[in-house]
């Protein structure tokens, strides 16, 4: 599975919509050209890099074998291994699951999968 980290807003448009098109905070994927994803031990220092402070955020669980467009693994400066990138609209049937994330009681996040 990879994970990608979600607005509750963004997430129920894309159910109805059929497909999911956020790249990242404040991002969509037609400004960044990709869906940022992420593999499971990603998630937390994701979200406590990019999303503090954000209300009701999901982790969305993808099927990457459900998933239309390309999915490319690609370094990002400062990473130690490769991020999968969503090279197009998320089909909305690749997501098999979600999971509310929330802050533990010193703001930080913790995700395992």
């Amino acid at each position: 599975m990879i994970y990608h980290i979600a607005t509750a807003s963004d997430w129920a448009r894309a159910q109805r919509d059929g497909q999911y098109t956020t790249s990242t905070r404040d991002r969509t994927l037609a400004e960044e050209g990709f869906i940022h994803a992420s593999a499971a031990e990603q998630v937390a220092p994701v979200a406590n890099r990019y999303f503090r402070g954000l209300p009701d955020l999901l982790v969305l669980v993808i099927d990457p074998g459900r998933v239309g467009p390309e999915i490319r693994y690609e370094l990002v400066p400062g990473s130690d291994a490769p991020y999968p990138h969503i090279y197009g609209p998320l089909n909305a049937d690749a997501v098999v699951s979600t999971r509310p994330l929330e802050p533990g009681p010193g703001g930080e996040y913790a995700f395992t999968a």
